[in-house]
């Protein structure tokens, strides 16, 4: 009876979050209360399972680019990238995808969010469809969401580690970014073949991110984006700080939270009222969000909700159909609501699979987030309607039923795809 109830109350978490603006994971803690109580566990169990490693994580990494954002050190990386693209139309979609995937890679989250006001107008300015540069920014940013440091890496790893899976990080971060590398060479071809051809118009240094000389956050124009941005101590000391945390945790295994935290606050306290503004990127509905589902779940482990759900999985025959059925549902329910709420459903779902063997673990894991991320590219979704809005195009309806249709053909390639090259062979 309560793991039945548990899973209504999972639902409902779902698609109350989906429908209104309350955030899932606030009503995820509220439930991991109500139903941890109605299963036997004290308040201190409950509590017991808040992930602080992740709490540390998600508000450290995202700090620190809170910081680099209101200094204008994220305006110093993309103005110099710009420079290098001078003359060559083909190369500024491939630019784009380029630093969405470094600026996710090192934890932001709002990589196409800082990214499409500079990135659209220069597609309308220079003949670039619209759809392509869109795209590719999303893919991008998508293809390096599994980042150890990021908020998608963080719950993934969190969770797995929290079943007792041994699943590769360096496998969860490289298959999601080659397949969306994949269809981001697919667009291109189809989308981007005349940036190819040499026309009489290229791409100069007459576009401009002009960045108040205090430290402030840049000033973009809509027409176009200049290559200078001055170099500043601080944003020197911040890209070394940025610089100095992958070194510091892919090198010497340090915590990457920790670490975040350290780096973040030195640069803080090098000119605090310079920074004051950074608190405000901190991604506290995200904090929330990871922190509530991961408690949640620590509670359906604990009352035997997850172990019915194997049994449920194991009645269906086949496992590698049931991983297939999986797919396609988190692709569809994630396009259309939270990704990472949708990966903390499926997750929970796919771990007693695997315990019945017939399924891989990591080439099974790798491909739920795959699937709960790639479909970001839909209207629906944060990225899709940041892009939506920035599009510099004459009809903007029109836009967004091609942004659309392409949503909709990666809900039903994406599934079949990764089902096919990555679960497929590492269960045989």
């Amino acid at each position: 009876m309560i793991q039945a109830l548990s899973l209504l109350v999972l639902v409902a978490v779902f698609v109350i979050a989906t429908t209104t603006p309350v955030n899932m994971g606030v009503l995820a803690f509220v439930a991991a209360f109500l139903v941890g109580a109605l299963s036997g566990m004290s308040l201190d169990d409950v509590l017991g399972s808040f992930p602080g490693d992740v709490f540390v994580l998600v508000v450290g990494i995202t700090l620190l680019f809170g910081v680099a954002r209101v200094n204008g050190t994220i305006d110093l990386v993309v103005a110099a990238s710009l420079r290098l693209v001078r003359g060559r139309r083909w190369a500024i979609p491939w630019l784009m995808f380029a630093l969405a995937a470094v600026l996710m890679s090192l934890g932001s989250v709002l990589a196409v969010g800082m990214l499409a006001p500079i990135a659209m107008p220069i597609a309308a300015r220079y003949r670039i469809n619209p759809l392509l540069m869109g795209m590719m920014l999303s893919h991008g940013a998508l293809s390096a969401a599994f980042s150890p440091i990021t908020v998608y890496g963080a719950f993934t790893s969190g969770m797995v580690a929290r079943s007792g899976l041994d699943v590769s990080p360096l496998v969860l971060f490289a298959v999601p970014f080659a397949l969306n590398a994949g269809f981001a060479v697919v667009l291109f071809l189809v989308l981007g073949r005349d940036l190819l051809r040499r026309g009489d118009e290229q791409v100069s240094a007459v576009d401009e991110i002009e960045t108040a000389g205090g430290g402030g956050t840049a000033t973009r124009t809509r027409t176009a984006v200049r290559t200078r941005v001055g170099v500043t101590p601080r944003r020197l000391l911040t890209l070394g700080g940025m610089l100095a945390l992958l070194v510091v945790t892919g090198v010497f295994g340090v915590d990457p939270g920790v670490t975040a935290f350290v780096i973040g606050t030195a640069v803080l306290l090098v000119a605090p009222h310079r920074h004051q503004d950074s608190m405000h990127e901190v991604a506290w509905s995200a904090v929330l969000l990871v922190c509530g589902m991961l408690t949640y779940m620590a509670v359906l482990k604990e009352n035997g909700t997850l172990a019915l759900l194997g049994e449920g999985a194991a009645a269906l025959g086949s496992p590698l159909l049931a991983a297939l059925l999986l797919c396609f549902a988190v692709a569809v329910l994630s396009a259309f609501g939270s990704s990472i709420g949708t990966l903390g459903i499926a997750l929970p779902l796919a771990i007693p699979l695997l315990e019945l063997g017939g399924i891989g673990a990591v080439g099974f894991v790798v491909a739920l987030g795959f699937c709960s991320t790639v479909v970001d590219v839909s209207p629906f979704s944060t990225n899709g309607i940041i892009v939506l809005a920035q599009a510099q195009v004459p009809d903007r309806q029109w836009f967004q039923r091609r942004m659309l249709a392409y949503g909709g053909l990666v809900v039903l390639v994406a599934p079949l795809l990764v089902w096919s090259a990555v679960v497929v062979p590492t269960s045989l």
